[in-house]
């Protein structure tokens, strides 16, 4: 039985709502906004690696792309190193977009732990928090094979 009753994921669900609104009030989507991101943090990236970074259809890139090129988002320069390939980077429009997706959910969860919490309560759900966190961190990154293993898969128990 989970005795969470999922409640993680629904708080989750409700940051990305209020994520998507926000967004959306910038005419960007939240997919849109993934990829100006990653062009942000790595200049010069290809639709190529941005297909395999953010796991999207080559053909889902390239239209994602052309439309943030359409509205001042990205510009495209041709790969010195390669004819047929183009590099992308982020104009000092998409630099300069109101909100991001961490900060929207940032003021979300702040919000929510200024609920009528007493301060030891608030400290110690932080803690466990960050317990919980550093916990699933070190799960994904060897694969998985705790909970792989509880679903009846291959992995130790």
């Amino acid at each position: 039985m989970d005795e969470t009753k999922r409640q993680i994921t629904k708080i989750a669900r409700e940051a990305a709502k209020l994520t998507v609104r926000t967004m959306r009030e910038s005419g960007i989507g939240t997919g849109e906004f993934d990829l100006i991101h990653l062009v942000r943090h790595q200049p010069g990236i290809s639709q190529k690696e941005i297909s395999r970074q953010l796991n999207m259809d080559k053909g889902a890139v390239a239209r994602r792309t052309a439309r943030l090129e359409e509205k001042g988002y990205l510009t495209r320069t041709p790969d010195p190193e390669d004819g047929r390939s183009q590099r992308l980077y982020a104009t000092p429009k998409a630099d300069a977009l109101k909100h991001s997706k961490a900060a929207v959910e940032s003021a979300f969860y702040q919000w929510l732990l200024e609920a009528e919490l007493p301060e030891e309560d608030r400290a110690a759900f932080l803690r466990v928090l960050h317990t919980l966190y550093l916990r699933s961190k070190a799960e994904s990154r060897s694969g998985f094979p705790h909970v792989t293993a509880r679903l009846g898969g291959e992995g130790e128990p």
